[in-house]
């Protein structure tokens, strides 16, 4: 899986839930409710004021692409 700004918080943890970490890093501490898993990487960077390049990056990096 390569994540991308689009790619969907919920689908990202379904797969890798071990990347949630990285959320709760830039304040998204909300991960179970149904808007954050349904929300892209980069709705969640604008609503938590952080970098979605910065963030995709860090979670590629910890997947190993």
């Amino acid at each position: 899986m390569t994540i991308t700004k689009e790619s969907v918080i919920g689908d990202i943890l379904d797969e890798n839930p071990q990347l949630a970490e990285y959320f709760f890093e830039i304040g998204m501490h909300c991960l179970g409710c149904p808007h954050s898993r349904g929300e892209t990487v980069e709705q969640a960077c604008g609503a938590h004021g952080t970098d979605a390049d910065e963030l995709v990056k860090k979670l590629n990096s910890a997947l190993g692409n």
